[in-house]
């Protein structure tokens, strides 16, 4: 099947790329810029398009690789041109398949990698273990699956309405993580790091703690004062944090005290329940600074 992209930007680059080195049959790239379809055609050894028509009339799948809030007027500009009989796909976290529903004789999916794409030229490299979502009709779904699977990559399907969700938890997992690293800078600062030096110390540390998951669970994974029970240490980070970090350490704190209840099934953590869950004393500190 001859797939087709209309956007040239950073998805459409590594989607293109990872699907040819991996054999499957990139037609080429639409961009109202041409010289950027030109620049992603040449990057994936395949056609630069100057119209849509063009594109969708020798492709079996086309991707769109637009922003989010572009979706909607590229699909209006399939149904104008008369599209049929194709497979339609958008590449958004957040969209569903819906978007696609009023192009007459086109079947339309959401095809997503559960992925940060940051460079055009190299994230197609670390694609490798990339899980992919689709979302969308059953009428062609498993041959849209077939075409990630030959990549070698994992395929799980889920349901318009969960669309929001699921790319909320892709940002837990992936922007939010930033703000929790800056947190960590900030509060070292405090202590008297640059900048740099903050960055230097969480970087190792944080992903020795993410490579575990690798191939260990949740449980396994987790170490520290929370696991290990020790009420005195959990006590004083919360006399040391202020404002916005004392709340997320709280929050954090709890989730991660599930996990350590999962692990030590035998131990008592009621003292350390009753540290994070008595926060009249946060609540009040919290109001009265304004926030």
């Amino acid at each position: 099947m001859r797939i087709g992209f209309i956007g040239a930007g950073k998805v459409g680059f590594t989607l293109g790329k990872y699907f040819a080195v991996n054999g499957l049959d990139v037609a080429g790239y639409y961009s109202r810029n041409y010289k950027s379809a030109e620049e992603a055609a040449a990057f994936t050894c395949s056609e630069a398009f100057d119209s849509i028509t063009r594109l969708a009339g020798i492709c079996d799948i086309i991707f769109l690789t637009v922003t989010d809030g572009n979706i909607r007027e590229v699909a209006e500009s399939l149904k104008r041109a008369g599209i049929s009989d194709r497979i339609i796909c958008h590449c958004s976290g957040a969209l569903s398949s819906e978007i696609f529903s009023d192009i007459t004789g086109c079947t339309g999916y959401s095809v997503h990698p559960f992925f940060a794409i940051n460079n055009k030229y190299d994230s197609y490299k670390e694609l490798t273990s990339t899980l992919f979502t689709i979302e969308g009709p059953d009428t062609h779904r498993d041959c849209v699956a077939s075409l990630i699977r030959q990549c070698g990559n994992k395929v799980i399907f889920i349901q318009p309405d969960m669309k929001a969700r699921y790319h909320g938890a892709a940002v837990f997992a992936s922007n939010l993580l930033m703000g929790l690293m800056e947190t960590a800078v900030d509060e070292l600062a405090a202590c008297g790091f640059s900048k740099e030096d903050a960055l230097t110390a969480i970087y190792p540390l944080a992903l020795n703690n993410l490579k575990h998951l690798e191939n260990n669970s949740l449980e396994d994974s987790l170490t520290g004062p929370l696991e290990r029970n020790d009420v005195s240490t959990v006590r004083k980070h919360l006399g040391c944090f202020k404002g916005d970090d004392r709340m997320m350490y709280i929050l954090l704190s709890r989730k991660a005290l599930e996990i350590a209840k999962r692990k030590n099934s035998d131990r008592d953590y009621r003292e350390m329940e009753d540290l994070l869950y008595d926060n009249s004393h946060y609540t009040y500190e919290y109001e009265t600074e304004g926030r």
